[in-house]
């Protein structure tokens, strides 16, 4: 053994899978979401059913067939142009590994072929984290990046913090 051999362990390269979610992940997605102490969680009948009918605008990110990640999506009924990514969320375990990313780049890959241009998100003032995410895919895509405001926290019943519209959208060519 070399000397630059000694004390290092093998590194185990994880392969992770993109596809479209299917009904038998909804409980799944449901306990990334619940895990994630970050996320609204939706009833676990809320992410089978959206396994259902959104499964073209979502996305499963795998290991060893394991869902690890998701993103849930819809076309916007308003722009048909737009896909509106409703929930990102990553198992602990692979945080920091790029999945989120790479997950929200497939899905607008898919989205793209389906005459969607634009992705559109929701995201609360104190969620740097997310904000820079879709601000790197949208730099990374060559996208325009903008915040407006969207709802107010006085909007919710109950403690719910504001949620600011992001968007990111093909640059707007000048006149």
């Amino acid at each position: 053994m070399s000397p630059s051999q000694a004390g290092t362990a093998p590194t185990t390269v994880l392969t992770v899978d993109y596809r479209m979610p299917t009904v038998a992940d909804g409980t799944r997605l449901w306990e990334i979401a619940s895990d994630s102490k970050v996320l609204d969680v939706n009833s676990s009948y809320s992410y089978v059913l959206w396994c259902h009918d959104f499964a073209d605008t979502s996305i499963v990110a795998e290991v060893d067939g394991r869902p690890v990640g998701f993103v849930t999506g819809y076309r916007r009924q308003s722009d048909p142009s737009t896909l509106m990514v409703w929930q990102v969320a990553v198992d602990d375990s692979m945080r920091g590994h790029g999945v989120a990313a790479s997950m929200l780049h497939h899905l607008f890959d898919r989205a793209n072929r389906h005459g969607m241009v634009a992705m559109h998100t929701t995201i609360s003032p104190d969620n740097i984290p997310s904000q820079r995410l879709f601000e790197s895919v949208a730099k990374a895509r060559g996208l325009r990046f903008e915040r407006r405001d969207l709802f107010a926290a006085n909007t919710f019943p109950d403690s719910h913090e504001p949620e600011d519209l992001y968007m990111l959208e093909p640059e707007i060519p000048e006149p």
